[in-house]
């Protein structure tokens, strides 16, 4: 079954089983017309492309009727300000990364990813069957969204820096480009974190006007050329296990959806979450390994500096405890699963990867073979 006509099925099947005809189906999906704005540039294709999959999905299942039309980040709004457009009535929805917000409140990014957190599966996992997608848009709610997620980018890298970074020194005083809470762990440590859209990272590296910056992974990396003037590229992204990018709705424009359309949103951005992982895993591993011959120089970050930011968010999250009613609940939540999550993973997914990359190593996987 194709695309198009899951996406039919999946929302209007209801009415096709009572054996209605396409016309009167038809008559029920009534011509409505939305502006979704990005956070992302059309240039960075697979993250900006989740908005995309899902107005697309959507315009197909329902033949035109709900026509929804993608705008790029600064083409209504800056990207950083995508959700306020939302919140305001500038348009019905956006395509973003919920921890854009958190000068709004820090539990904003628990929709989208905390430091330590949870990896891609494990936070598809809590959000679709572990109640989380419940208790993040009763917190949306209250600021007049509706949280769709729509997206992931899976673990991400850590950073592209001018400089090698040797010991937890190193790090004191650097100009980063990072976001989110991360930001917030990052200057417990030393760093002086900076908020820059995605198309200002490389002007803000190639005039020294920030020492490091991380985005995403090397697919995006690549194509923003971060190597040029940054060449030592770290991991883990620590501060992103995952990334769920998602879609805030306007409340009232989602309460005013006839409920098949509120479906058909719901389907579409369960597909443009699973599809945009799919891609950065198809396209992550030919762009590091030309990163690498273009010049860019793979290091891991020191213990020293991993340990001191993970108490250092922990600290945090401890705070916050204190000092934001609505974190606790989600937060408590997301790291019961937690728990359980890298435990199975572990037993399971954990010792299949270790043993098969042991292979890959020693060049024993069968396209090493020929």
């Amino acid at each position: 079954m194709d695309r198009r006509r899951f996406l039919k099925t999946a929302t209007l099947g209801s009415a096709g089983a009572t054996g209605l005809a396409a016309p009167a189906i038809a008559q029920e999906n009534p011509q409505i017309s939305w502006r979704m704005t990005s956070s992302f540039p059309k240039s960075l294709d697979t993250i900006y492309g989740g908005g995309a999959d899902v107005a697309q999905y959507v315009r197909e299942a329902t033949d035109g009727a709900f026509d929804i039309q993608v705008f790029a980040g600064g083409e209504i709004v800056p990207g950083l300000q995508a959700a306020d457009a939302v919140q305001n009535g500038t348009v019905e929805m956006c395509h973003t990364a919920a921890y854009y917000y958190v000068g709004k409140s820090p539990t904003w990014a628990l929709g989208g990813v905390i430091p330590y957190g949870l990896n891609n599966r494990g936070m598809n996992a809590w959000l679709y069957y572990g109640g989380g997608l419940d208790q993040l848009n009763e917190f949306y709610g209250k600021n007049g969204l509706h949280y769709l997620p729509a997206g992931n980018t899976g673990a991400q890298m850590g950073g592209w820096f001018r400089n090698e970074i040797n010991s937890l020194a190193d790090m004191e005083g650097l100009q980063m480009r990072i976001g989110g809470l991360a930001g917030r762990v990052m200057e417990r440590v030393g760093v002086v974190p900076q908020q820059v859209a995605g198309g200002d990272i490389y002007p803000s590296l190639e005039r020294g006007t920030i020492d490091a910056a991380e985005w995403v992974g090397p697919y995006d990396d690549q194509k923003l050329g971060f190597y040029q003037v940054a060449p030592y590229y770290y991991y883990p992204g620590w501060w992103e296990g995952n990334l769920t990018l998602c879609c805030f709705v306007n409340q009232e424009q989602w309460d005013g959806l006839p409920d098949r359309y509120k479906a058909l949103l719901q389907t579409a951005s369960r597909a443009a979450n699973t599809e945009m992982m799919a891609e950065y895993d198809y396209k992550n591993p030919t762009a590091l390994r030309e990163l690498v011959q273009n010049g860019a120089q793979l290091r891991r970050y020191p213990d020293e500096v991993l340990n001191a930011t993970y108490d250092a968010a922990m600290e945090l999250y401890s705070e916050l405890r204190e000092s934001e009613p609505d974190w606790g609940p989600i937060y408590d939540s997301m790291m019961a699963f937690q728990a359980e999550h890298f435990l199975w993973q572990q037993v399971s997914e954990s010792t299949f990867a270790q043993f098969m990359q042991a292979k890959q190593s020693a060049g024993e996987l069968p396209a090493q073979q020929q």
